[in-house]
């Protein structure tokens, strides 16, 4: 069996969620950056989705359906194109909003504390959300992570429909 068009398509969107999510662990260790709650949180709903998206190639591989696999990356990018704005605006306006680091740790902040004691190469922060201090194209990494939360987001709305249609016929 081999993969069809939409195959390929949920095999590039895992490829690629994946490859972000490990490029921003590989940028972290190479520019010596110190990650916040959000940064790492951006970098697991990267994971998550580019896994959901091989699962749905996989399906597709053994001729079954995708679209549990792909709603769950679909919802997942979701998320973080919400996180990764949200962390973008606390960059734009840091003087505005509170830092991502309260008093009470809310449960993004929880999770990521604790997957950090888990495997802190993967998911220690150390940084603060509020921080920008590496640009690329004049584009923060929080920028840079929305407008890749946003292709992947397009990317998966178009396989999630090319799968839709396939079923149907």
């Amino acid at each position: 069996m081999f993969l069809n068009r939409i195959g390929r398509i949920w095999l590039f969107i895992g490829i690629a969620g994946i490859g972000i999510g490990l490029t921003s662990v590989i940028l972290t260790e190479w520019l010596h950056l110190d990650p916040c709650h959000l940064c790492i949180f951006q970098r697991l709903l990267m994971l998550t989705a580019g896994a959901f998206a091989l699962v749905a190639a996989g399906l597709i591989w053994r001729g079954a359906n995708p679209l549990v696999p792909g709603a769950l990356t679909m919802l997942t990018v979701l998320s973080g194109v919400a996180v990764a704005a949200h962390h973008s605006w606390i960059q734009a306006y840091p003087s505005e909003t509170n830092s991502c680091v309260g008093s009470t740790p809310g449960p993004i902040e929880s999770v990521i504390e604790w997957l950090g004691h888990q495997m802190p190469s993967l998911f220690l922060a150390t940084g603060f959300c509020e921080d920008d201090g590496f640009r690329l194209l004049g584009l923060t990494l929080a920028n840079l992570s929305l407008l890749l939360f946003l292709a992947l987001t397009s990317a998966t709305l178009w396989a999630l429909l090319r799968s839709l249609q396939a079923r149907s016929t």
